[in-house]
């Protein structure tokens, strides 16, 4: 799969939506495709976690390292799974005026065949 670059402008404080992002915990709660999580380990930098996803009748986990420093940016590398790789970079800036401007970059691909078919 290519790599997905994406900025967005939101009336949220950095701060706010680093706690979003960076409480991988709760995806379960907001995030359809996530069945499950376990946070293996937790610090103020750095976060170990499983997901438990499904996707079109098919389950998978996946391990990723979560690096955090709060408020600016959130690093995910890919451990262990159904992909070949994963990254995903999150940089919150504030705008001036209260809010935040969100850069986003997520760059993955599946090890088989017939998941890539299916995420299509």
């Amino acid at each position: 799969m290519p790599k997905h670059t994406e900025t967005r402008h939101l009336p949220y404080t950095p701060e706010q939506m680093f706690d979003l992002v960076a409480d991988v915990g709760r995806y379960g709660e907001f995030l359809p495709w996530v069945s499950a999580v376990r946070v293996r380990s937790n610090s103020e930098t750095e976060m170990i976690a499983d997901l438990i996803v499904g996707f079109k009748g098919l389950r998978e986990t996946f391990s990723s390292r979560v690096e955090k420093q709060r408020p600016q940016h959130i690093r995910v590398d890919y451990l262990e799974g159904p992909l070949k790789h994963l990254h995903n970079d999150w940089k919150f800036r504030p705008d001036g005026e209260g809010g935040v401007l969100i850069d986003f970059e997520v760059d993955f691909a599946f090890k088989s065949r017939v998941f890539e078919m299916l995420a299509g």
